[in-house]
């Protein structure tokens, strides 16, 4: 796959990404059941695709411990993000894990053992000063903003190392392996804290709400967000997907009106951290 075409899957991968955050936000019940959910879901998704598609599975225990432990992280991550969601609303939540890019550039250098790129912590600062404006605007919803740079963090950190293990492993088994080891976690979390009943008073719609959250927008989409990583680097990946905030935010503000509404001030926040998109593609020549 050309470097072209991985651009505009993965923008296809943001536009479906976009309603994650819709959908987390109708699913209001337990983010530890949500999540476990959706990574189970996931997790027979991809199997089964495997099984059909004849993709091998197959890989040396070393890297299957890796991978496992990285799905911890990738549970972290969808905790986090849905809860900034539950503490705050759909608009913020998305704002903030925009940060993901800064986290990135901070990050990856350190697992691919390369130099600091300076031009990436430079977009990073203009996703710090964003952020800032958006604390400054929303002040009331301090622990939803708190927790999205949490979930963002957790995205750098599990981006970076998918980054390097694209290189040797195919998508799907990074993508299999990642959900069964947060599947795995977050059914221990969840039988520690009694909320597996939870399951069995889930209703119909949400059944079909968590089924497509759990094949169309994670395991198609984390797959394929993998596989473009073979073409481009984890922060043009993290760059894109902060255009995920203006689909969402916009399909929130269709669904939801005046209760997504925010300050002025946030806007600007967002459109600070929405710029380095448009820097990072100049900067990238696309």
């Amino acid at each position: 796959m050309s470097r072209s075409k991985s651009l505009l899957l993965l923008h296809i991968i943001v536009f479906l990404w976009g309603f994650t955050g819709i959908i987390g936000k109708e699913l209001q019940f337990s983010v530890y059941v949500l999540v476990f959910l959706r990574m189970a879901i996931a997790l027979v998704s991809i199997g089964v695709y495997a099984r059909v598609f004849s993709k091998s599975l197959k890989l040396p225990r070393r890297d299957i411990f890796k991978l496992l432990v990285v799905g911890g992280i990738t549970a972290a991550h969808w905790l986090c993000f849905f809860e900034s969601i539950h503490r705050s609303n759909v608009s913020i939540a998305l704002s903030v894990v925009s940060t993901t890019a800064f986290f990135v550039a901070l990050i990856s250098p350190l697992y691919n053992r390369k130099k600091w790129n300076l031009k990436e912590l430079f977009l990073g600062l203009f996703v710090v000063v964003g952020v800032s404006l958006i604390f400054q605007a929303e002040g009331i919803y301090v622990a939803g903003i708190i927790f999205g740079l949490l979930a963002a963090l957790f995205a750098a950190t599990f981006s970076s190392f998918n980054g390097i293990f694209i290189q040797r492993i195919s998508a799907t088994s990074i993508a299999f392996y990642e959900m069964l080891g947060g599947t795995m976690v977050l059914l221990v979390v969840l039988l520690m804290r009694g909320e597996l009943q939870v399951v069995g008073e889930i209703t119909g719609k949400q059944w079909l709400l968590l089924i497509i959250l759990g094949t169309v927008t994670t395991a198609f989409a984390f797959i394929a967000s993998v596989e473009v990583m073979k073409q481009l680097s984890p922060f043009s990946c993290a760059i894109a997907i902060n255009l995920e905030p203006i689909y969402t935010i916009l399909i929130a503000l269709w669904l939801y009106g005046s209760s997504e509404y925010m300050q002025p001030m946030f806007y600007v926040g967002a459109g600070i951290i929405l710029l380095s998109v448009w820097l990072n593609t100049k900067r990238k020549g696309h």
